[in-house]
């Protein structure tokens, strides 16, 4: 299975959502909180090419962007191609 990253903030609903996803489908991802620091926030904001907007979703080190993004590529069967690349 792929490496997920996760960046988020607390209350933050299209987090909740994304999470929620990546839960249905029994992912295992590493969540990172920037609620409270900047520079892990200027991290996420550097390996996103200056988006600075939460979630930030990274499969193997790939930014998809964020909850809209990770749902596209749910809808379109994506995802699941994305998800097992590195199973091998």
């Amino acid at each position: 299975m792929a490496e997920v990253e996760i960046y988020t903030t607390m209350f933050c609903p299209f987090c909740v959502r994304a999470k929620k996803l990546l839960d249905s489908k029994s992912v295992a991802y590493t969540e990172i909180d920037v609620t409270m620091s900047s520079s892990k926030r200027a991290a996420m904001e550097e390996r996103a090419d200056g988006r600075y907007t939460v979630p930030q979703i990274f499969i193997d080190g790939v930014g998809i962007g964020g909850s809209d993004d990770l749902a596209a590529l749910e809808a379109s069967g994506k995802l699941d191609e994305m998800l097992a690349a590195q199973a091998s």
